[in-house]
């Protein structure tokens, strides 16, 4: 017991050490610095921040959605991340990097991370909304927000980090840059779309409970009758 809660407490340290010198973090990820213990840190901790929130929104429906959310929402990112970052290791690969799949994987885990820690912090400002409003839509909106906005934080730092972890050269810099942005537009729409499949997070209010809806419609076309109904308009 004793053991576990060490190596839980080593877990956080490393991602504190990343949050508090990322210039630092970054250099060891390009030197391969104790990467599986980077990897492994980063993920169990972006896990349960991610689970937490996932936790809070779910438990706007049942227990059992909560836990189903808290299940499913760090799935919905680890998912999307295997799921694109082959492409953006072999692309990178390609046009002439030279980093092991381990630093491209540390890499991305450190934007999930920043995400999660973000995601996280906005719990109780979602939790007071659940608690204060039984507006479905507006809690619908008010989450797509705070997703889009954590996300766009998560893949800025991304960006800038590839400046340090990446190489830097006069053939391959300008391809690898452009490779990237394209690979961020894939990353955002692969899971925006993921996340439509794997839905309900909340759960329709007055539904019985379901793990999974049926496959219909997008997850854009949602987030538009959502703004139409607030907005009064059928």
């Amino acid at each position: 017991m004793i053991e576990r809660k060490s190596l839980g407490i080593k877990y956080f340290a490393v991602l504190i050490g990343f949050l508090r010198d990322r210039q630092g973090f970054l250099e060891e990820v390009r030197q391969g610095i104790r990467l599986p213990n980077k990897i492994i840190s980063l993920l169990v901790c972006s896990s349960l921040f991610i689970a937490a929130y996932g936790g809070i929104i779910g438990a706007y429906h049942s227990w059992m959605q909560a836990l189903s959310s808290a299940i499913k929402l760090p799935a919905l990112y680890l998912i999307t991340l295997l799921i694109c970052i082959p492409t953006l290791y072999f692309a990178n690969i390609i046009f002439g990097s030279k980093r092991t799949f381990g630093q491209h994987l540390a890499l991305v885990l450190t934007a999930v991370s920043v995400t999660s820690v973000l995601l996280f912090s906005f719990a109780p400002i979602t939790l007071f909304f659940l608690i204060t409003t039984n507006n479905y839509q507006f809690l619908i909106l008010l989450n797509v927000f705070i997703f889009a906005l954590t996300g766009f934080i998560g893949v800025s730092s991304l960006y800038q980090a590839t400046s340090l972890v990446l190489e830097q050269d006069d053939e391959g810099t300008k391809t690898r840059q452009k490779i990237l942005k394209f690979w961020l537009f894939l990353y955002a729409f692969v899971g925006s779309q993921l996340g439509w499949t794997l839905r309900p997070f909340f759960g329709t209010p007055d539904s019985v409970f379901q793990l999974f809806r049926e496959r219909e419609g997008n997850f854009y076309l949602s987030v538009i009758q959502a703004i139409s109904y607030l907005l009064g308009i059928r």
